[in-house]
């Protein structure tokens, strides 16, 4: 294990939701609990057997550790595991604080021309990454993005990186959007009363074809039906947003034009990959973070979140270390 000094943690939308409702699902918070799972820091101490990483070093988090070596580690999809730690998750602490502990192996060191923020903003883009892997998306790729928020934002780009020859991007909120064109989204939908099937005409419309790809980030029942109106036959349709439990959608639609459903949990081996794009210059996600708040004013930060304002809130934990 290694101790850290943490610098840069951003906030989720879970952060939110488990500060103002407790829970998300099955994961209730007994006890009082850390929140923060997008999160750099400075290695202060390390334990005896770490020798990838000494006292000084600057490194991206991973949240999610495997407690035992079980199939799911075994064939590399680590995020199945069922008796994973991971931050912020209950009974998990997060790293919301000054000092933190975390296992050797899920941190991973940042090249110079990386800052903390970024490095921090590894954890909502390996959701961009672990999505649109699964998704399928390549050279070519004509992509339906569901939900404009930091989720949707990075799966716009990762779908850019990737291949896609373009992207449509879809958002109650204009301001988003907004965002998303400077983030290189080809066109954007401003929701407003439409029906699923009018949302996916649209969509068709403005690519002048139906998507092979959406990725769906927002768990919206009227997103999900959307996103399987709007994707072409033989395509896929990936649920990224989580909401009820139980949704209604047109499943005979999907299954008879063989659209294919996928789920994705976080995500499993996408720092070094991120870790590699940025320190490459060939992914900028420094316009996602839109607001910055000391320690101190977390409250306000977290607030800030709640109202919807910006796009990504970071937290400074460091008062000493002014990196931009």
């Amino acid at each position: 294990e290694v101790l850290l000094r943490m610098h840069s943690v951003g906030i989720c939308g879970s952060d939110v939701h488990y500060w103002q409702h407790g829970r998300i699902g099955d994961f209730v918070v007994k006890d009082p609990m850390v929140l923060g799972h997008e999160a750099s820091g400075t290695v202060v101490k390390v334990g005896s057997g770490v020798t990838h990483l000494k006292p000084g070093d600057r490194v991206a988090i991973e949240p999610g550790v495997p407690r035992e070596m079980d199939e799911f580690c075994k064939t590399g999809r680590y995020n199945l595991s069922p008796t994973i730690f991971f931050c912020a998750t209950p009974p998990d602490n997060g790293n919301l604080c000054r000092y933190y502990k975390h296992s050797a192996s899920y941190c991973y060191k940042l090249p110079d021309n990386v800052t903390f923020e970024e490095g921090a903003l590894i954890e909502p883009l390996s959701v961009g990454i672990h999505a649109c892997k699964r998704a399928g998306v390549t050279l070519g790729s004509k992509v339906f993005v569901s939900g404009s928020g930091p989720i949707g934002l990075v799966n716009l780009l990762v779908a850019k990186m990737m291949g896609a020859a373009a992207v449509v991007i879809t958002d109650l909120s204009a301001s988003r959007l907004q965002k998303a064109k400077e983030m290189g989204a080809d066109f954007t939908i401003q929701v407003k009363n439409e029906t699923p099937q009018e949302v996916a005409s649209k969509v068709e419309s403005l690519l002048g074809c139906m998507p092979e790809i959406t990725v769906e980030c927002t768990g919206v029942q009227a997103c999900i039906q959307a996103g399987i109106y709007a994707t072409r036959s033989g395509g896929t349709l990936v649920l990224v947003g989580l909401g009820p439990d139980m949704v209604t959608v047109p499943i005979v639609n999907a299954a008879v034009r063989e659209v294919d459903i996928r789920g994705i949990f976080r995500y499993c081996n996408t720092w070094p990959v991120a870790i590699a794009l940025l320190a490459s210059k060939r992914i900028n996600v420094k316009p996602l973070v839109t607001h910055r708040f000391p320690l101190e004013k977390a409250l306000e930060a977290f607030e800030t979140t709640k109202r919807g304002e910006g796009v990504k809130v970071m937290l400074k934990c460091d008062p000493s270390d002014h990196n931009p």
